[in-house]
């Protein structure tokens, strides 16, 4: 028996055993909400920072990312969001540590039936709608994300708060790492839609017929592999927000496809003939010049004037240095859970680099200074900060290279802070992964 919408959420179950995610999704599913599935922490933080849920079930003993890693960054990065967890009989100690983290609650394993489970995820729904309810509308809420004194974001922050207000199509462009994705998040919660969902699905990293299947769902038998029937992204977002990152990257066939859905606000899942309505509002991102690939016929006109229906740039974190130490401030926040004095010589040292990789690169560098002090004040020998961009390496070399040249600099240089991962790299780049593999060949990289 389904319950009715208003007892209903988003779930997200984490776990390493094929067997107790499919038993927690199914037993969910029947009543209807609406769950996903992630085997690892490391898999499951990505999908929640892609969408938003309600709750997360999740493991304590997972490889790749533990649980209690991933609830201390839940809790960090999005407060709202209610966390059960399971632990085996005998580790009931590290789930009271989850609980002092801020989880909800803890099912002990093996779980005694569906029952027991409906019964927790009711209870922490509850609570979450309850405290939702306690708040100030979105609309009130100050945004520390766009607060800046830089001349540079006044544009930016004055169109983000008129057009949260309306249902106008967005398109963020700037440069890889300047926040496209929280302004279009910041844009989602200041809306009307700011209770329903935000999904978003980033068009640099999957081939083209992964993400056809995500943006669309597919039937069952629709290809191999697809034994049950599977939602796309598209439609979780009805009724929210759709933020289609890097959609520089689509290739045309989707792009046709995309453009059908946005006019006719329907779709067909893959293998599929019914039409599906949906009702989103659409925010693209991108870090290339959509007008230069519609002159080279390598983006749909009529789908880059769908899209670009309001435009906002995002200025680079060089240009907006003012505003480098309350970004710095808030990373260190979300990244430790506490305040962390950044002292000034470290400010100057920070304001010194071009930050290439702008407020990404800068998360990164907070990161891993953290890890380095060990708890103690964060000081300059924490940061490894060398100019090794394309442009700093040809000046230095005496001389400017080949456009070919710096382009195999900037892969060589994603490559190595990506540890060698092929796929972040041509994420932090905004390139799909076959360009990246094609350069890397091209370029005899490894």
């Amino acid at each position: 028996m389904k319950l009715p919408h208003s007892e209903l959420g988003s779930v997200l179950v984490v776990d390493d055993e094929d067997g107790i995610r499919s038993f927690l999704a199914e037993s969910l599913e029947r009543e209807g909400h609406e769950v996903s599935r992630a085997e690892n922490g490391a898999e499951a933080l990505k999908l929640a920072r892609e969408q938003s849920f309600d709750l997360v079930i999740t493991d304590l003993r997972m490889p790749v990312l533990g649980g209690m890693e991933l609830v201390r960054t839940l809790r960090s990065e999005q407060p709202d969001v209610e966390i059960v967890v399971l632990t085996a009989f005998g580790d009931v100690s590290t789930a009271v540590e989850a609980l002092k983290l801020g989880a909800f609650d803890y099912l002990e394993k093996p779980i005694s039936g569906p029952k027991a489970v409906r019964s927790l995820v009711a209870e922490a729904l509850a609570r979450r709608a309850k405290l939702t309810a306690s708040k100030p509308s979105h609309a009130q809420l100050p945004r520390p994300d766009l607060a800046s004194s830089a001349p540079s974001m006044v544009a930016v922050v004055d169109a983000v708060q008129k057009v949260a207000k309306t249902s106008a199509t967005v398109l963020l462009s700037g440069e890889s790492g300047t926040g496209k994705e929280v302004t279009a998040r910041a844009i989602h919660e200041l809306s009307s839609r700011s209770d329903k969902p935000f999904v978003a699905i980033n068009c640099a990293v999957l081939t083209e017929s992964l993400l056809e299947s995500e943006l669309f769902g597919h039937e069952r038998g629709a290809f191999t592999g697809a034994h049950t029937e599977r939602k796309g992204r598209l439609e979780i977002a009805d009724g929210g927000t759709f933020f289609l990152d890097e959609v520089g990257e689509l290739q045309p066939a989707l792009q046709a496809k995309l453009l059908r859905a946005i006019e006719e606000k329907s779709f067909e899942r893959l293998g599929g003939s019914k039409s599906i309505k949906v009702d989103v509002r659409w925010i693209a991102a991108t870090h290339r010049d959509l007008r230069a690939m519609v002159r080279e016929r390598t983006f749909r006109d009529d789908l880059y004037h769908r899209l670009a229906v309001f435009p906002v740039k995002l200025p680079a974190l060089r240009e907006r240095l003012e505003d480098l130490p309350v970004i710095a401030n808030n990373l260190l926040r979300a990244l430790s859970g506490r305040e962390v004095p950044l002292s000034q010589p470290v400010l100057d040292e920070l304001r010194r680099y071009p930050w290439p990789g702008n407020i990404r690169e800068l998360r990164n560098a907070l990161e891993r200074a953290l890890i380095l002090s060990d708890g103690q004040a964060l000081a300059v020998e924490h940061f490894s900060l060398v100019d090794d961009t394309p442009d700093a390496v040809a000046a230095s070399s005496g001389g400017p290279s080949s456009l070919e040249e710096l382009e195999r600099l900037a892969i060589e240089r994603a490559l190595k802070q990506a540890g060698g991962n092929r796929k972040n790299a041509a994420a932090a780049l905004g390139i799909g992964l076959r360009t990246m593999y094609e350069k890397i060949k091209r370029y005899e990289l490894r």
